[in-house]
């Protein structure tokens, strides 16, 4: 273990010398628990934004309640959410600029919300919608239900994939099945059991004092502090990116995958139900090119370029083998602050590389995650 630790020491410190990363904490874990845990610049009991990374957790968390029958991937969303029966799909502007609207031709379920195939955009990844969220006086998520029901889709539900606001939905879906906040229901049913005692929505003081600096890459290159308010409670959504938390919390939760739903004696959810997850979820749809349209939140993204990729029930998935060892059909998936990870239930490995960074897909702490990654495969079962 020692090996592997220390040669991932150096990939980090040598970024951070570099004046390419401003702190980062990398972990890799495998049916046992941890093949290696390195930091540099930081703590390594450092609290991360786990932004995205949330939505692998109330995935899981939606899929309880699916085994439960509480929740059902197919039937309207409108069902148990009704602010949200009759969602308007945004077709563009008229010459005038004004927003062109209709009803959606087909209903949207939980599959579809989990697929990232309801129709829901993000706006830093979508010129059209956040010119009518502008015009709308609306926030880029949702703070209520007046807001959600305004809040505009891009397309018909099913019928093509892009990556949004979907999974917030989701946390309501698991708020209204479940008669708890999310908050409650994350901390009783999988942060508690999993023993993530460092991941929540809201910081305590002490946690606060651990919370790691938000920075920015500027045009020349050169890493900015920044403030960035983050851990201050759920809002009214928070299942898209609400969670704080840190490598050794995430890992835990990423071995009770790899383990099919169970860990250290605790079970989640089914072992059949964790497979499903990973199953390509939109038939012939295509996972494409995220094209900013804000570049100081993100760039353009696309983890495995020039590879056809799929999204199972919360995931991406590699249809091929990844160039760092990452069999083909694993899942994965990142947070906006340059934090990802990966989980390869063939190879039984999986691992994060957490920083905090502004804009997403930074083309340097993709090479680090690649090293990351090489090194958890090279460490061997």
């Amino acid at each position: 273990m020692d090996a592997p630790d220390s040669r991932i020491t150096e990939v980090l410190q040598d970024a951070v010398t570099r004046g390419a990363l401003p702190g980062a904490v990398a972990l890799a874990v495998n049916l046992d628990g941890i093949v290696f845990k390195a930091a540099a610049a930081i703590p390594a009991d450092t609290i991360f934004w786990l932004a995205s990374m949330t939505k692998a957790i109330v995935s899981v968390a939606s899929m309880q309640l699916v085994e439960q029958g509480r929740l059902t991937l197919d039937a309207p969303i409108g069902a148990i959410l009704p602010a949200l029966a009759a969602p308007l799909v945004l077709e563009g502007f008229d010459a005038a600029g004004t927003p062109r609207l209709r009803p959606a031709r087909t209903a949207m379920t939980l599959r579809h919300l989990l697929t990232h195939t309801a129709g829901y955009g993000y706006h830093f990844w979508n010129q059209d919608l956040g010119r009518y969220l502008n015009q709308a006086g609306l926030p880029p998520i949702p703070t209520s239900w007046d807001e959600a029901a305004r809040t505009p889709l891009l397309f018909d539900p099913g019928t093509r994939w892009t990556y949004g606001i979907n999974t917030d939905i989701v946390g309501l879906a698991v708020q209204a099945a479940s008669g708890q906040t999310l908050e409650a229901y994350l901390r009783a049913h999988v942060l508690e059991p999993l023993g993530m005692h460092d991941t929540g929505f809201r910081l305590t003081p002490a946690q606060r004092a651990r919370l790691g600096r938000m920075h920015r890459r500027d045009a020349a290159g050169l890493l900015r502090p920044m403030d960035w308010s983050v851990g201050e409670g759920q809002g009214f959504t928070g299942g898209g990116g609400g969670l704080c938390g840190t490598a050794s919390d995430y890992g835990r939760f990423l071995r009770m995958l790899l383990n099919g739903g169970a860990l250290d004696g605790v079970r989640l959810l089914r072992a059949d139900t964790v497979a499903d997850m990973g199953r390509n979820h939109i038939g012939d749809l295509q996972v494409h090119t995220l094209v900013t349209a804000v570049p100081r939140l993100a760039n353009d993204a696309n983890l495995f370029p020039g590879m056809e990729q799929k999204w199972g029930l919360g995931f991406l998935l590699n249809t091929a083998p990844g160039p760092n060892g990452r069999s083909a059909g694993s899942m994965a998936w990142a947070g906006l602050a340059n934090c990802y990870y990966w989980l390869d239930p063939a190879r039984g490995v999986a691992g994060c590389l957490m920083t905090q960074l502004l804009p997403f897909a930074d083309a340097t702490v993709m090479q680090v995650f690649g090293g990351v990654e090489r090194a958890a495969y090279a460490a061997g079962p």
